[in-house]
């Protein structure tokens, strides 16, 4: 007779799996962005601003996957440090645009050797890293679907 799987272990669960991966990976970022100033959240609101700028709250809110809630304070602490600009929308004083200043796009020379520096602190094939990120984009897109009621 075979033991049944015991599905509460926690080495079998993807949560811990997925949260020690990141908390790992995140950490690598640390000391290549503390010479820029930039915390991992602010580093990935300047990417989404180095793809296009300016960008409204709610494109960026969207695009990072934050509530507008979460995202302005880093905002307020990128506008701070110089890096971007928080203006309204002429014609739509709800809506708040932020752009990149001169020091905001400056800062994505340095940035560019961010990547090359994880990938080597990784020490894994390109290859595996693109799987990797194909299977967590499926994951993240399964994870948004709501399941159907039975």
């Amino acid at each position: 007779m075979q033991t049944p799987v015991d599905l509460l272990t926690l080495d079998r669960q993807v949560c811990f799996a997925l949260a020690v991966a990141a908390r790992n990976v995140i950490a690598l970022y640390r000391p290549l962005l503390e010479p820029m100033g930039l915390t991992h959240p602010q580093y990935l609101v300047m990417l989404a601003l180095w793809e296009h700028s300016p960008r409204s709250v709610t494109d960026l809110s969207t695009a990072l996957a934050l509530d507008p809630g979460t995202l302005s304070p880093l905002l307020k602490r990128l506008e701070a440090a110089g890096y971007v600009t928080r203006r309204r929308v002429e014609g739509n004083e709800r809506m708040l645009a932020v752009g990149l200043t001169a020091e905001g796009r400056a800062l994505r020379e340095q940035a560019e050797r961010i990547p090359p520096a994880i990938i080597d602190r990784l020490g894994m094939p390109i290859a595996d890293l693109e799987h990797l990120h194909a299977v967590l984009t499926e994951v993240i897109a399964a994870s948004r679907t709501t399941p159907e009621s039975d």
